[in-house]
């Protein structure tokens, strides 16, 4: 039976279109996902919206909508980006679902019985992007400490969580589990603002607006959209419904990935809701960082937002996803500029890899009529440390994707990439066709053996690059992460094309950056 795996996105408030922050998360995720399936685990992936809140019903009113079909619109159009990015999510869940809405009830109505809720009265500063509320000492230069924006004062009679009554034993839970949120520096933030000060009970319900779920012993009150979001982890997979079979089966999560300005919320609120609930807590929630623009944070009012599809329809999804995913490093924020972009398509995808792949179709259709030999009988000096160093690499990215540094993962597939290029000119086959026949053979089967192996790396990020590789070559079977350590896995015989199609066209640096440019915030 395969061990399970279940990773999820946070799921995603649809108050505008998704710019490639969200769209580099939810790569992120579908990466992790594809490489544990590769390892022969039983993934599971999930994603969604959170779709309830003042700022939703407002922005649907504004644009003549009701919130329910301003959400549905939003929803088709999520699915559609993650359909046009091959994202292979296992679900999907909304929160204006009905086996959503019904389990959150029964999670409130628990906590409740439980006395773990109460009614008061709250008055603090109100972030509405943020559907969050702040103390005073809170605020940063008096604005929101998430995300920079003016706050609002407000007051309104409220059910509150109480989140004093289990201080004592996250604090505990955090001495037994130091690693439960990486990178390490999220967690002392939440600890040095907010668990160390002494944490505050938390507000759940509001009762200024409508569009939420109504509390199950009061209907004035809409719950507030946290306890609501946060539940979707375990509403998803039938905690509490009819049939928690998926439940049982991949609970609790191998990993949350959120952005680094919601990890407050998934790094107290959910641990401590979790354990209300007398539930498992997740193995490990991981906080990114953001991607960042020349001028800062991507905002349409600068004017600096750049869309997938932009990059998408015009580069192709392997290339933009090869950027997403080594642009960002594990602990901090990373730079979108259309210069880099480019820079990295033309030298990483154009140049190492494409011309690897080009350089080596056509050397074995000039000197083998392009069949891979595979009857090896002399070697040359470079091969054993060519297979040593790949060996290594392997390893490497094991280390590095296990502990979810995929920036790093990709820079180690890099360098065997680099390092094959450099053994096509140690050997010198040009040099050999005329001297030394058998040792070509040799380089020309290592070459087609080494590209084997990076297009089975490269599949959970690039897979329909890893599939070119793999069909140019010819070469169909045993392409298993097991499989990478067999050196002798090419069948006598195999063809590769006769003409290799690029995997990727070199750019013109200059016309592409006007371009990219033009395009921000279309």
């Amino acid at each position: 039976m395969k061990k399970t795996f279940y990773i999820t996105t946070p799921i995603y408030y649809p108050s505008g279109r998704f710019h490639i922050g969200t769209a580099y998360c939810t790569t992120l995720v579908d990466c992790i996902k594809r490489y544990k399936e590769l390892r022969g685990y039983d993934a599971y992936m999930l994603t969604g919206l959170d779709e309830h809140g003042q700022k939703i019903q407002t922005v649907a009113e504004k644009n003549g909508l009701t919130p329910k079909e301003y959400v549905d619109t939003m929803a088709k159009k999520a699915k559609e980006l993650w359909n046009l990015m091959d994202i292979s999510y296992n679900d999907f869940i909304r929160t204006t679902d009905e086996r959503h809405e019904k389990v959150v009830k029964k999670i409130v109505q628990k906590f409740l019985d439980n006395g773990d809720i109460y009614k008061g009265v709250y008055e603090d500063w109100y972030c509405m992007p943020c559907e969050n509320y702040f103390t005073e000492t809170q605020l940063i230069d008096g604005k929101c400490p998430d995300c920079g924006r003016e706050v609002k004062k407000m007051k309104e009679e409220a059910y509150f969580f109480n989140m004093k009554k289990y201080e004592g034993w996250l604090k505990d839970f955090y001495k037994e589990n130091p690693n439960f949120i990486e990178p390490e520096s999220r967690k002392n933030e939440i600890f040095s603002n907010f668990i160390n000060p002494g944490l505050e009970d938390l507000c759940i319900s509001r009762s200024s607006f409508d569009w939420g779920i109504r509390m199950p012993n009061d209907s004035k009150h809409v719950l507030y959209v946290w306890l609501d979001a946060l539940t979707n982890y375990i509403t998803a997979l039938g905690y509490m419904s009819d049939d928690d079979t998926l439940f049982k089966k991949y609970w609790p999560a191998d990993l949350h990935v959120v952005g680094k300005e919601i990890i407050r919320f998934h790094g107290i609120y959910w641990p401590i809701f979790l354990h209300a609930l007398g539930l498992e807590l997740p193995k490990k929630i991981y906080a990114h960082s953001w991607i960042v623009m020349k001028d800062g944070k991507m905002s349409k009012s600068v004017g600096n937002v750049i869309y997938p599809e932009t990059l998408i329809e015009r580069y192709g999804l392997d290339a933009t996803k090869y950027y997403f995913l080594r642009l960002m490093g594990f602990d901090k924020d990373s730079m979108f500029t259309p210069e880099d972009f480019v820079e990295r398509y033309n030298s990483d995808l154009a140049n190492d890899l494409g011309n690897l792949l080009n350089r080596t179709i056509g050397m074995m259709n000039k000197y083998f009529d392009g069949i891979i030999p595979t009857k090896i009988v002399s070697k040359t000096e470079f091969d054993d440390s060519l297979f040593e160093f790949a060996k290594n690499q392997i390893k490497k990215v094991e280390e590095n994707m296990d502990s979810y540094h995929v920036s790093n993962a990709l820079s180690e597939i890099w360098s065997l990439i680099s390092r094959t290029n450099k053994y096509i000119d140690e050997t010198s086959p040009w040099v050999l066709v005329k001297e030394d026949q058998e040792k070509l053979k040799s380089v020309m089967y290592n070459l087609a053996e080494i590209l084997r192996k990076i297009a089975i790396l490269i599949k959970p990020f690039i897979p329909q690059t890893s599939i070119n590789i793999l069909n140019q070559l010819n070469i169909t079977e045993e392409n298993t992460w097991e499989s990478l350590a067999d050196n002798n896995i090419i069948k006598e015989n195999t063809k590769v094309v006769e003409k290799g199609e690029p995997l990727f066209i070199r750019l013109d640096k200059e016309e592409e950056i006007e371009y990219i440019k033009n395009q921000m915030n279309k």
